[in-house]
């Protein structure tokens, strides 16, 4: 899983059969302190997320195991929207 953010949408008219009614979003993928690392992936959103929310991404198989893109073609998808990060303690270098 990966964090991201919403920065776009992808509108398609003609599309695969098994992804009729889907919302396609580009998600800008996030480091954990939240800085932009300017890889873009084109997701399924399968939670109703919203331009500018933090969202935590799967790629891979793991993108056809939702509910929504079970066993669709997809390599991308939104599988939360992520309220807050906490981290339990200080990286050290």
């Amino acid at each position: 899983m990966n964090l991201g953010r919403v920065c776009g949408t992808v509108v398609c008219t003609r599309k695969e059969e098994r992804l009729n009614g889907m919302k396609f979003l580009v998600v800008e993928e996030l480091t954990i302190d939240h800085k932009p690392t300017g890889h873009h992936v084109i997701a399924v959103d399968a939670v109703s997320a919203g331009a500018g929310e933090t969202v935590l991404l799967v790629n891979g198989s793991s993108a056809r195991l939702t509910e929504r893109t079970l066993n669709c073609p997809v390599d991308a998808a939104i599988a939360a929207i992520v309220d807050a990060v906490v981290m339990d303690h200080e990286r050290t270098t």
